[in-house]
């Protein structure tokens, strides 16, 4: 079954806030052409047509940025409008849709209710926390605002899932956040380490998540998750129900705790593809999607060798014992080793603490999910 995987950038890089650790304007930084302005109509066809008509099963669409909100709603109904005329072997079609919350209004509410996505809102942990690395372009605080946001996708019944960057001042305050998330009722979690820029030294920037420091927050949070957990009232959390799955002898769903890359198209505005978001680059270019075909840049994906360099991991890496469960982390943390063609995560110092002390418990859980 050809399940497709997309991910657009429909207003590329720009966005209508500023984030200390942003690793998109990083990217964007570091090839010829910043930005691509906005997505044309009929380069969303051109994307919409040759994904849909390539796709058997399922096929899912990531609208992310930059912030895809600053393209108008309009858009988006067009997008939806062709998904539904290129539907012609009647997949189903999964929209989600990653935002900042701060353009987010009832008429973006009623459309997303009304087409079923799926919505991903940026928060940073308290609102002090937040207000510290999320900025508008005034440097004034985000929190508010955002959180109005998520008030208005529950009051319209809307999916949606919080994204949190971990970050040393998230990292340190693990027990507020875990506590001030479940104060506000979100149920649903996803925490991703903080990337330091691409091609640079580890741990030289205020964002800098180290690897203890990574350990240390997942131990700490894993502890709050496990202790509700016995009593029916545990949120999710992606990586951790990620991990028991694995525990389970199940494949994990995310691409990080698979072991290895996965095959997706990031696209850019003006319709060029990458084989992934961390890597959105002119030395990854793929092709266009207004010129070329999907078959033409899996041919491409295989010159760079994107997927197979990710299952070069060495081999202390291969017989540790919690390689079953941390699979040797994302792609984009990983660091090369000297004189040889292997690679091990930046992080393993930090996985390493974490499942020093919760390995056991997660297996247990597996085994349970098995039953």
């Amino acid at each position: 079954m050809n399940n497709i995987s997309v991910l657009i950038k429909p207003a590329s890089g720009m966005c209508n806030m500023t984030c200390d650790y942003c690793f998109y304007c990083d990217e964007a930084e570091k090839r010829k052409q910043k930005s691509y302005g906005f997505m044309t109509e009929e380069t969303l066809k051109n994307v919409i047509r040759r994904t849909m008509l390539r796709a058997e099963g399922v096929v899912s669409y990531t609208w992310q940025g930059g912030e895809p909100s600053l393209r108008g709603v309009d858009f988006f109904q067009k997008a939806v409008a062709l998904q539904e005329k290129y539907n012609r072997k009647q997949i189903r079609v999964i929209n989600a849709f990653q935002t900042n919350g701060l353009g987010i209004t009832e008429d973006w509410c009623r459309f997303f209710r009304e087409n079923h996505f799926l919505l991903g809102v940026s928060v940073d942990g308290t609102e002090e926390i937040h207000d510290s690395m999320r900025h508008g372009k005034d440097q004034s605080g985000t929190y508010t605002k955002v959180t109005e946001t998520i008030g208005l996708l529950e009051k319209y019944g809307i999916d949606y899932n919080v994204l949190t960057v971990v970050t040393p001042q998230i990292a340190d305050q693990v027990k507020q956040v875990y506590q001030h998330y479940k104060d506000n009722g979100w149920g649903y979690q996803q925490y991703i380490a903080c990337l330091d820029p691409y091609g640079e030294a580890h741990g030289k920037t205020k964002c800098s998540l180290l690897p203890e420091q990574y350990g240390t927050f997942l131990s700490e949070l894993f502890g709050l998750w496990f202790r509700d957990l016995q009593y029916g009232r545990q949120p999710y959390i992606r990586q951790f129900e990620n991990y028991v799955g694995l525990a389970a002898g199940y494949r994990a769903e995310a691409c990080e705790q698979c072991g290895s890359c996965g095959i997706q198209y990031v696209v850019e505005a003006d319709g060029s593809v990458y084989p992934c978001d961390f890597y959105v680059m002119d030395e990854y270019y793929l092709g266009n999607l207004n010129t070329e075909l999907l078959p033409q840049m899996d041919e491409k994906r295989k010159e760079l060798g994107f997927l197979e360099r990710s299952l070069k991991l060495d081999e202390e890496c291969r017989n540790c014992p919690y390689f079953r469960l941390c699979r040797g982390g994302c792609m984009r943390n990983r660091e090369k080793a000297e004189e040889e063609s292997t690679y091990r995560n930046y992080f393993c110092t930090g996985y390493k603490i974490f499942f020093a002390q919760w390995y056991d418990e997660i297996m247990q859980l597996g085994k349970l999910v098995r039953r």
